[in-house]
């Protein structure tokens, strides 16, 4: 299993920077423009729907801890061509928040099963956490 940590400290009590990892309409300024779908209830469904190029491409899963202001986390299956929709292909999110001093230290981990080739770490996507960080510190002052 593949074990990705990502850091960031935001300089925002830990309950603003929660608003951004759960309100829907904050998410998706952040999280390549998805809607997200939740009710954040512990096993229930959780959906990222995006529309890229005139295609929708949806991520499924199921929240599994939900603890506002600390904890969250959620499975997600990201449809590839050459993997069935089964739980060893879901991936794991954990979003971990820790508040001192009014800057929060965020910890996100992806845990992935996924038999999927390397990509040799060549990552030429957005920058989300830079997009979380300008998101809470300076538009939702």
């Amino acid at each position: 299993m593949k074990i990705s940590d990502s850091n960031v400290n935001i300089v925002a009590p830990a309950q603003k920077v929660w608003l951004a990892l759960t309100v829907p309409e904050l998410v998706k300024q952040w999280q390549y423009g998805s809607d997200l779908l939740t009710t954040w209830e512990p096993g229930t469904s959780i959906i990222f729907r995006n529309e890229w190029e005139g295609q929708v491409f949806e991520q499924k899963g199921t929240v599994l801890e939900f603890t506002p202001t600390s904890r969250l986390k959620y499975s997600l299956f990201f449809p590839h061509p050459n993997l069935q929709d089964i739980p060893e292909h879901y991936f794991f999110m954990t979003y971990e928040l820790k508040e001192v001093d009014g800057i929060t230290s965020l910890l996100i981990r992806q845990e992935d099963p996924r038999p999927l080739p390397s990509d040799d770490g060549n990552n030429d996507g957005p920058d989300v956490l830079s997009y979380l960080k300008e998101l809470v510190e300076v538009k939702m002052r």
